[in-house]
């Protein structure tokens, strides 16, 4: 049993090096604290629902690690209690990795990162495959979304982190560009049309 949630990352080996490096005490802190959040608030629920894209992070039981994407609309990860984060596993190159680490080791992690809001998760915890259920699929497909589900993936939280916005580069989602650009185009057509107007009204005058 870990004496604090943050203990997940912070192991004694960890600790020592925060020790030698000067670290340690600003840690230490936080653990009196009680550590990092084990719950989902709602603060980080609508960060999670927002997102469209989220690294995966798994091991075998040899320790090897293993990272693979995943991705949807927004929406597509959702929370379904206060620890509990569900989504659905679109079919891909079919190697399974993740699904076989999975099996020898539970340890999973989740990295979410928003480059617009320059923003970054930490989640740890234990995640499990889920075949054959159609109810539990139905309910974590996004609606519409042109993808064919494999199987779904519960993610139970056991801690979890927020990164400072140092090093992040700002980036934009395409569409929001776009969106973005269109409203400045009707803006800009507005003021053409109110000039062209005043223009007319002028030089009936």
């Amino acid at each position: 049993m870990k004496a604090f949630t943050s203990d997940v990352a912070f192991t004694p080996t960890v600790k020592a090096i925060q020790a030698r490096k000067g670290s340690r005490e600003s840690y230490a802190r936080v653990e009196q604290r009680g550590g990092w959040r084990a719950n989902i608030t709602p603060d980080l629920a609508a960060f999670i629902e927002a997102q469209t894209s989220v690294f995966l992070a798994t091991a075998n039981a040899e320790g090897q690690p293993y990272i693979q994407h995943r991705g949807g609309p927004a929406g597509f990860l959702k929370v379904l209690d206060e620890h509990t984060i569900g989504f659905a596993d679109f079919s891909g190159n079919r190697q399974f990795i993740t699904q076989g680490n999975l099996e020898d080791n539970d340890q999973a992690f989740l990295f979410l990162i928003d480059y617009m809001l320059r923003r970054r998760i930490k989640i740890w915890g234990r995640a499990l495959v889920v075949e054959n259920d159609p109810e539990l699929t139905a309910k974590l497909m996004p609606g519409g979304y042109k993808a064919r589900p494999e199987q779904t993936i519960l993610f139970t939280v056991s801690a979890w982190d927020a990164n400072c916005p140092q090093h992040i580069p700002q980036r934009f989602e395409a569409a929001d560009v776009a969106a973005a650009l269109a409203e400045r185009d009707r803006r800009i057509a507005s003021l053409e049309q109110e000039v062209a107007h005043l223009r007319g009204v002028t030089a009936t005058a």
